[in-house]
């Protein structure tokens, strides 16, 4: 596994994050060996969310976290909030709320970063500012980010907040590319050439924000992985070649693609199979060929004029 600074001068973590969103229903031995796992292959940097399993994802890490102190000290934890019931709520109310619980769920007095998870329409920056000023100060968050946001929306915030937002949690695969295939297309009238997002990959390569794509196994909206799916035989059929190219799985290839982009990619996986975890901290080791790059990326249905 290689390592990058995303928050902090002072902190390495892992170029890929391991996402905690599928750990509820993990027993006690699973979770242990889980978080053993994740840290034997590299992985230090771990992904929540107040809304994951309704808090029980947390209480699971919580629950690792309070069978071996050590650990605490070893990972960086990552979680988010903002998604209630229905309806998105970022006001200073419901943050302040949502990190005491965090906290308490994961059984530790500090969150190394804290994300808002989805843009909010109601929000009020001068209610985030206040409380990203209280949490700071109180130790209880070390850094903060945002997830799914475009420029604007984060300049929004940054008129209002004095910290600096370090990390965007976007979506982003092979298949799901529309923030790479509209730099691609400039000047076309193909479908890719339409903006969707405001630049955002470009904005955050100048403002030195860390991009964590997240579902980077997957297509569509939550459709299903991309792997080993008849929808995308051609792509299974290179991602195959690449994988003996490279003596790695297919599921390495498809994050090595990630990675192989010239910004601080740091994709967020969420697999609880043991042998797949692995297999993906291999991809941190390897680089794509330019020609092999765009190979996979013509072969999972994107133009280049």
């Amino acid at each position: 596994m290689k390592y990058i600074n995303t928050f902090s001068k002072d902190k390495k973590v892992s170029q890929v994050v391991l996402g905690c969103m599928r750990i509820a229903q993990l027993s006690v031995y699973d979770a242990d060996r889980y978080v053993a796992t994740a840290l034997e292959s590299g992985y230090n940097c771990f992904d929540h969310a107040d809304i994951y399993g309704d808090g029980r994802c947390e209480e699971i890490f919580g629950g690792v976290l309070k069978r071996d102190k050590s650990l605490r000290d070893k990972i960086v934890l990552q979680t988010k909030c903002g998604i209630r019931n229905g309806l998105y709520d970022l006001s200073y109310e419901h943050i302040m709320r949502s990190v005491e619980n965090s906290l308490r769920r994961l059984s530790v007095e500090q969150i190394d970063v804290l994300l808002l998870h989805r843009p909010d329409l109601l929000m009020e920056p001068d209610e985030v500012a206040k409380a990203f000023d209280e949490l700071e100060k109180s130790g209880k968050v070390r850094a903060f980010g945002v997830s799914n946001q475009n420029p604007m929306q984060i300049e929004l915030l940054k008129k209002s907040i004095s910290q600096r937002l370090c990390i965007n949690q976007l979506q982003l695969s092979i298949t799901n590319a529309s923030m790479l295939s509209v730099g691609a297309t400039v000047n076309t009238s193909f479908d890719e050439a339409v903006n969707r997002d405001g630049s955002v990959r470009d904005y955050c390569r100048l403002n030195d924000i860390t991009v964590q794509p997240w579902s980077p196994l997957q297509y569509g909206f939550f459709e299903g992985t991309f792997l080993d799916n008849e929808k995308f035989s051609d792509l299974n059929w290179v991602l195959g070649e690449m994988a003996q190219k490279y003596s790695v799985s297919k599921t390495g290839v498809a994050i090595a693609w990630l990675l192989r982009l010239p910004e601080r990619m740091q994709p967020v996986i969420g697999t609880t199979n043991l042998d797949r975890l692995k297999e993906i901290a291999t991809a941190s080791q390897i680089e794509l060929e330019r020609e092999d790059w765009y190979k996979l990326y013509r072969v999972a249905g994107h133009i280049l004029p």
